[in-house]
């Protein structure tokens, strides 16, 4: 008789990986790069624990988005108080802050609680080619987009 095991955080091994974000697009690579911070690509996957791995992500300011939605996207912030609803469009948030795009994207496909805000805090993305974490040794993942 076979017995599942439940992994613990602590048990499992938690690797580095390295995608290049240059001419992605937006919503194909967030949700590889989420399924890889929640664990899901390993046969230990469980979904009550932080099994996931580390990601490096890119060329942020680099991504692309199909159809209009390069005119069209907003990204909306309401600050709480009366009149305080904040409204960018995709074209001004590129410019000044890339990481955001990926890092909201991302956030809206892991679990919205606890574990989930823990797993994003594996992800570290960068606009440009250059990143600080060459001593982890990480690893390149090509994301096709199939």
């Amino acid at each position: 008789m076979d017995i599942t095991r439940a992994v613990k955080n602590d048990t499992s091994q938690k690797q580095w990986y390295l995608v290049d974000a240059k001419d992605q697009v937006l919503g194909r690579l967030c949700s590889n790069i989420a399924k890889i911070l929640r664990g899901k690509h390993k046969p230990s996957f469980t979904p009550n624990a932080d099994t996931g791995d580390f990601i490096i992500v890119i060329n942020s300011d680099k991504i692309k988005l199909t159809g209009k939605k390069e005119t069209t996207k907003t990204y909306r912030h309401y600050s709480g108080y009366p009149g305080g609803l904040k409204v960018h469009r995709f074209r001004e948030v590129l410019s000044k802050q890339p990481n955001m795009i990926i890092q909201n994207a991302v956030k809206g496909m892991l679990p919205h609680n606890k574990l989930g805000r823990q797993m994003l805090t594996k992800l570290k993305i960068y606009a440009s080619n250059q990143h600080p974490h060459q001593a982890q040794q990480p690893q390149t993942v090509k994301i096709t987009k199939d």
